[in-house]
């Protein structure tokens, strides 16, 4: 994996199944079967995932929280401010005898300030987005609304939030103050999502002559690109930046968006079932352990001395997540750790240390791995969850080799840590790791030359470096058949998402 360099040191065995027996005969379009392995595999045992490394650890392993810039010597390496993607200087090309005729991919927003709901308290210092604005109105197609008595066309003039603290307004908003949104893209995490564009560019365009150039007509490149956001206009955010560093585009695009209650990407619609998984395993006696171990309970009772919170706020104890990105976020802006509050004021002498700011991103990088991989149900769950995205993704790459598509050449989906985490679920990632700032996961689609038509096959990368599944059907995704992809998604969750609404509902 693209973290190996980091993780060389880490592991401590091979994955293996623990259920065994659930290779499957998978019936493919041509009506052949395909077999294919349809269960859970662990994944690799690394300090991530070993409970006891990570309480008695320093540091965390090599990856980074404070900065977006990564050296090159060193890209690749995690980087939860900003996750390597590919680009050309790590990108290798495949061979000649390879023809690349689809892709699709999907990547978390980039970095933000932090959600409402994790913060502290009392919060003493504000998070002001005054850099940036975010643009919110609507305009129309046509000249349906007609014109103005002056004869003038009656468009939007682009008006976009700007934060405010009315001096008059009593009430003073809990948790973080400022006049950014919680959450919001920062105008740094802006820049990296139009560094994010240009990269992808000089890959498909410039290293590939894959995507159409920016010197053809916008119809040229329109009529084969798309793009996905979520409900969420973060996502939104981080798009106009990234077409733009693609493209150079100015004029609207538009971004693809699915109703917020049923949206698979983010994903929103309801699935009981898996939800009932995902909080099985939150019982279970691995997560309850690790939360009721001494030096998790010594650690939560320094931090919320430190940050004021109660003891009984269950947002903060049922996992670190909250603590994680409360902290997380001032990191990678350059903001101090906190120290504590008295008479309102920080102490400067009680203070989160680096180390335990450390023991937090230890203990989430574990509970990612935890509640994704290292549980049996997690396939289930994420599967069920998020299998009508898979669905239409397989639905995206069945369309290309049976040549019924509609000739998009690049689809491009910009979603969340709970997105990607479940894709990396449901393909069995061998080392999980909490998806950071930017997380991306390519599929690659190839035509391979031949005079027997050669066939078509998939690579998929992750953090611009092929990615090793757990599962043997899978394993190096680099150049899989494409048959052996698609039998495992509709194993999974059905041609068309047939099986998902099933499972969603409790249905083997």
């Amino acid at each position: 994996m693209w973290w190996s360099a980091t993780l060389s040191t880490l592991w401590q065995g091979s994955s293996s199944s623990l259920w065994l027996g659930a290779v499957a005969s998978v019936f493919a379009d041509n009506g052949a079967a395909v077999d294919v392995d349809l269960g859970w595999y662990a994944p690799a045992q690394t300090q991530v995932n070993n409970l006891t490394a990570v309480l008695g650890g320093e540091g965390v392993y090599g990856f980074v929280f404070n900065s977006s810039e990564t050296l090159d010597e060193a890209y690749g390496r995690y980087n939860w401010c900003n996750m390597p993607h590919v680009r050309p200087r790590e990108y290798a090309v495949a061979g000649r005898a390879y023809e690349l005729v689809y892709v699709e991919l999907v990547h978390r927003h980039h970095k933000r300030t932090p959600y409402a709901s994790n913060a502290f308290p009392v919060e003493p210092y504000h998070w002001d987005c005054d850099d940036e604005g975010l643009f919110y109105h609507a305009q129309p197609f046509t000249t349906a609304t007609g014109t103005g008595k002056d004869n003038t066309q009656k468009v939007a003039t682009p008006a976009y939030w700007k934060g405010y603290t009315s001096p008059t307004n009593p009430f003073v908003p809990a948790g973080w103050l400022g006049s950014c949104q919680f959450p919001q893209i920062t105008a740094a995490g802006l820049d990296d999502s139009w560094q994010h564009g240009v990269d992808l560019y000089a890959v498909y365009h410039d290293l590939l002559g894959f995507l159409p150039g920016r010197e053809d007509t916008e119809e040229e490149w329109r009529t084969k690109v798309k793009y996905r956001v979520t409900t969420n206009s973060i996502t939104s955010q981080v798009a106009g930046m990234v077409v733009h560093g693609m493209w150079r585009s100015t004029t609207g695009v538009p971004l693809a968006v699915q109703a917020a209650a049923v949206d698979s990407l983010e994903p929103k619609y309801p699935c009981a079932a898996s939800g009932s998984l995902f909080d099985g395993i939150r019982r279970g006696e691995a997560w309850v352990g690790h939360l009721e171990a001494e030096g998790v309970r010594g650690l939560y009772a320094v931090l919320d001395d430190i940050s004021g919170v109660r003891p009984d706020d269950g947002g903060f104890h049922a996992s670190f997540d909250h603590y994680y990105d409360n902290l997380s976020a001032r990191q990678c802006h350059g903001k101090a750790l906190p120290c504590k509050l008295i008479n309102g004021v920080e102490s400067g002498e009680e203070c989160i240390t680096q180390g335990l700011a450390d023991e937090v991103y230890r203990l989430g990088q574990w509970e990612y791995s935890r509640l994704y991989r290292d549980e049996r149900e997690s396939l289930a769950a994420s599967a069920a969850s998020f299998g009508v995205w898979v669905a239409e993704l397989a639905g995206h790459l069945r369309g290309v080799v049976q040549g019924d598509g509609d000739g998009t050449l690049w689809w491009h989906n910009i979603a969340h840590d709970g997105s990607v985490s479940r894709l990396l679920s449901v393909l069995q990632v061998e080392v999980m790791v909490w998806p950071g700032m930017g997380s991306e996961v390519v599929f690659e689609l190839f035509r391979k030359r031949g005079r027997d038509g050669g066939g078509y096959y998939v690579r998929v990368l992750f953090g611009g470096k092929v990615m090793r599944s757990s599962n043997p059907s899978l394993g190096v995704m680099d150049m899989l058949p494409v048959e052996t992809l698609l039998a495992y998604f509709d194993g999974l969750v059905g041609k068309g998402a047939d099986l998902v609404i099933g499972r969603c509902n409790g249905a083997v």
